[in-house]
């Protein structure tokens, strides 16, 4: 294993991870670490972590289709997803469960796999409904008593690139992602 600290996983989730072929994602409080900035002017700001971003383009790099499933719109979520080259951008969504299931008619695939993380409960009818249902470390703790994995990291921390560690090391492909960065 390539992750010492995914040693940890017990074998369910890991079973549910190495189904995985669409993530889907909350923005604000899993990607960001959940506050709103909004300048004066009516700017909003968010901050990404530049790790999860590299884990979700190492997932699209093993042909794992990845999305963003947000109540909120902002044009910096759409400029995020296109810098990492997100098509799957569901923003203004009220029914997250309705949009992931859709979703996943059109891409073909089922329930089981499929991953999602969210971290309130706009985002219970879509955890309820995936295979591997992930909550980050800050999530509301409604939320942690129904998901089926934590992580150690907080949202906008972090959390995004374990899920995505977690994905990779179950599906066999830690260790090939991980030569095709070391160079001898």
């Amino acid at each position: 294993m390539s992750g010492a600290y995914l040693a940890d996983v017990d074998s369910p989730v890991r079973e549910r991870a190495a189904r995985v072929r669409l993530l889907a994602l909350d923005v604000d409080g899993t990607l960001t670490d959940g506050r709103l900035l909004l300048a004066a002017d009516g700017v909003e700001i968010k901050a990404f972590h530049a790790l999860d971003g590299q884990g979700l383009k190492l997932l699209r790099g093993i042909g794992i289709e990845v999305a963003l499933i947000t109540a909120r719109t902002s044009e910096v979520v759409t400029q995020r997803a296109g810098e990492l080259g997100i098509t799957h951008i569901h923003q203004g969504c009220h029914d997250k469960r309705a949009s992931l299931r859709t979703l996943s008619r059109l891409l073909g695939l089922e329930a089981p796999q499929v991953a999602y993380m969210g971290d309130d409960l706009p985002d219970l009818p879509a955890l309820g409904w995936v295979g591997l249902a992930v909550a980050p470390a800050n999530a509301h703790p409604w939320i942690r008593e129904r998901v089926h994995w934590i992580t150690t990291a907080s949202g906008g921390r972090g959390a995004v690139r374990e899920l995505c560690d977690l994905v990779l090391d179950a599906q066999d492909q830690a260790e090939a992602v991980l030569r095709g960065f070391i160079r001898t």
